[in-house]
């Protein structure tokens, strides 16, 4: 398997996941919090696909899809380039209002086909690259970069499965096979 291969097919199967984790939940399920101070499911996968698409865009130097495409109307939000959900407060978080399932899911789709567009211009000598700018001391070159998206994307599909185990409790997964 060659290593692009290999970082697409994590995105991939993320996706299948995802369409599993969110089929059948309601609007009122999407928002259900937990706890006041935690995030819904709704608001993890707006964020993760926030990110995706904030994150292809760094790298490519192409517009995000959130502005480009319109998708924050969507999702009834500013037209915000920096909006990610990285610094939103608690109360941005209790705020945060999820479309329907379907739309959360379109997003991470279509921001998953623009980093698959991006992915497929690099080579390998690209990872090395080293960056000069903010994030330049914590991730130093783009393959350190693509490996903290990936164990983002994981970290963040965990809690959103965790969330519909607290919703539904022990089989929902057997449900939705």
């Amino acid at each position: 398997m060659e290593w692009k291969d290999l970082i697409m097919q994590n995105f991939e199967n993320s996706l299948s996941i995802l369409e599993r984790t969110l089929k059948g939940l309601t609007q009122e399920d999407l928002n259900w919090q937990p706890k006041p101070d935690c995030n819904s499911i709704g608001w993890i996968t707006w964020h993760l696909s926030r990110f995706l698409d904030w994150g292809s865009s760094l790298l490519s130097g192409e517009e995000q899809l959130w502005i480009k495409d319109g998708w924050y109307g969507r999702f009834n939000r500013p037209a915000d380039p920096a909006d990610t959900g990285g610094r939103n407060t608690q109360e941005q978080v209790v705020a945060f209002q999820s479309p329907d399932a379907d739309t959360l899911i379109s997003y991470y789709q279509a921001a998953l086909e623009k980093f698959r567009n991006y992915v497929s211009t690099i080579s390998s000598y690209d990872l090395d690259h080293k960056y000069d700018d903010i994030f330049a001391q914590r991730l130093p070159t783009l393959g350190s970069r693509i490996n903290l998206a990936i164990g983002e994307l994981q970290q963040h599909l965990g809690q959103i499965g965790y969330i519909r185990g607290q919703l539904q409790g022990y089989g929902w997964m057997e449900l939705n096979r």
